[in-house]
């Protein structure tokens, strides 16, 4: 299934620009539609970084006693998890997905967006409503106001748009030959799969809510109508990271990891088995089946083609990943060094984060912090190879805009801060796992919140610690790429001077 062929031109490094052969290489620019969505996934981490001090602060058994009103923190919480996981990953998403496809509909794909934007401002007005109820369903919390469940509508259906879009695209051959995209084919298959699960979990979705009984208490409905729905997301994610793990390592190397033909069955394999998600509603969403369908989906419909994938993108980069010399294949130039080191520590953080979510959710036998000690590992995991592929973005954007990438010093940054942002959410999970093991309940905050033994506290105590490297690496990923956001709309394409300047400016 590995492949050693080489890149397209226009999916190598720009770099490649440096060889003889430049005249005939074209960088393939991101599109507005990348750009805008790119942009929105990293704008809703700027106000979900500032939440997620004074959620773990809730958490911290001296300073948590000093604010009484527990519903301080779960509007926080929920505010926090719906624009630090629901917008960024789907945004994020959205713009690998518009990469992926030429950028054609322009009018929808700016409406889209514009939708998109409306309902996350929606739901930022209904969360400060006065009297609004924060809901904590598993998957996507709530709070129980018309704006702000109106404007999570609002954001999905743009989201799911924009997935029946790329589909579309795809069937008719829209987005081109491999030379005209800025993903490798692999990767380009894993988007359309998560695509496509993103599709499948709104229709899960829609047969929930149309099979749930009227007079349903409010968590109940908002519980189990995200159940099933939200494991398909689950998969849409672990498309979405695949995506980028396939995509740093065709970087890394110069080769894409898998054939179009295995990508094909890999990532059929990962998503058809969900196909029967929707179904399992026909005996109504409160049947057992329902429930203990889509856990076992979970449990053993993920990890599988995750470890096949990442078994054989570590065979491909120790077969290749000593091809760092061979021009036009893969990073070159001054920032050669730096800028693969980078981008592999993202690579190695989520793959980590990804198997301690593994190891943690092996353990899991109740309703204790073993859940969320899971849950952020795992999504840790995405986050940290959608932070990497942000730079990544980066360094193509400003490639195709000014004719260099991102300099050294810019990849040592991104590189340090990767590694923190990865050890500091493996320590949050392990203090959340910590206390699980000793029985710490979850979703309790403030006055709530009663610790009983000492590994609760030990547990809490790991857990703030983690947290806050975590938050830190946070706001360090914010600062680096918000420097590189700014200047996406300001410059011009400058496909003249790439030959005239290949290299950056010295300092």
């Amino acid at each position: 299934m590995s492949s050693a062929r080489t890149l397209p031109p226009a999916l190598a490094h720009p770099s490649a620009l440096l060889t003889d052969d430049a005249e005939s290489l074209v960088v393939s620019p991101v599109s507005p539609a990348a750009r805008r969505w790119i942009g929105l996934a990293v704008g809703s981490l700027v106000v979900a970084g500032l939440l997620s001090l004074l959620v773990v602060v809730g958490r911290l058994p001296i300073l948590s006693s000093l604010i009484a009103d527990p519903l301080f923190f779960k509007r926080c919480l929920v505010v926090h998890v719906d624009l630090a996981l629901v917008v960024w990953f789907y945004s994020f998403l959205a713009g690998l997905q518009a990469m992926h496809s030429r950028d054609s509909g322009q009018a929808f794909s700016r409406m889209l967006f514009g939708a998109a934007v409306a309902g996350v401002i929606a739901m930022l007005a209904g969360a400060v409503v006065p009297g609004s109820q924060p809901i904590l369903s598993n998957y996507i919390p709530v709070i129980d106001h018309p704006v702000f469940l109106a404007g999570l509508l609002c954001f999905f259906l743009a989201i799911v748009l924009m997935a029946v879009r790329g589909l579309a695209c795809s069937a008719i051959g829209q987005p081109g030959n491999p030379g005209d995209n800025v993903l490798p084919t692999d990767a380009s298959t894993a988007v359309l799969a998560s695509c496509l699960a993103v599709v499948l979990a709104f229709a899960t979705w829609v047969s929930t809510e149309a099979g749930l009984p009227v007079g349903l208490g409010r968590w109940t409905r908002f519980e189990f109508s995200a159940w099933g729905a939200g494991h398909v997301l689950q998969v849409a994610n672990v498309c979405a990271m695949l995506a980028v793990w396939l995509w740093i390592l065709a970087r890394a190397t110069g080769g894409q990891v898998l054939s179009p033909r295995a990508a094909r069955l890999i990532f059929a394999f990962l998503v058809a088995p969900h196909f029967v998600m929707p179904l399992l509603t026909l005996r109504g969403p409160l049947d057992p089946l329902y429930h203990t369908g889509a856990t076992q989906l979970m449990r053993w419909g993920v990890f599988p083609v995750t470890l096949l994938v990442l078994v054989l993108g570590i065979r491909h980069l120790r077969r290749h990943g000593d091809a760092s010399t061979a021009p036009g294949l893969q990073f070159a130039g001054p920032a050669s060094v730096s800028a693969r080191r980078a981008i592999l520590a993202g690579f190695r953080a989520s793959v980590l984060l990804t198997l301690l979510g593994f190891i943690l959710g092996a353990c899991i036998r109740g309703s204790t912090t073993l859940v969320p000690a899971h849950y952020h590992a795992s999504l840790g995991g995405v986050t940290a190879a959608f932070m990497t592929a942000a730079f990544l973005i980066a360094d193509r954007i400003r490639l195709s805009d000014t004719g260099y990438g991102l300099a050294d010093r810019t990849w040592l940054g991104v590189r340090r801060q990767l590694t923190v942002f990865g050890a500091g959410q493996a320590v949050f999970a392990l203090g959340f796992a910590v206390g699980g093991l000793y029985g710490l309940g979850r979703k309790t905050y403030g006055t709530e919140q009663h610790i009983r033994s000492t590994g609760e506290l030990t547990g809490l105590v790991i857990m703030g610690a983690g947290g806050l490297v975590a938050t830190v690496a946070g706001v360090w990923f914010l600062v680096l790429i918000l420097r590189e956001i700014r200047h996406w709309w300001r410059r011009r394409p400058a496909e003249a001077s790439l030959m005239a300047n290949p290299q950056p400016p010295q300092p």
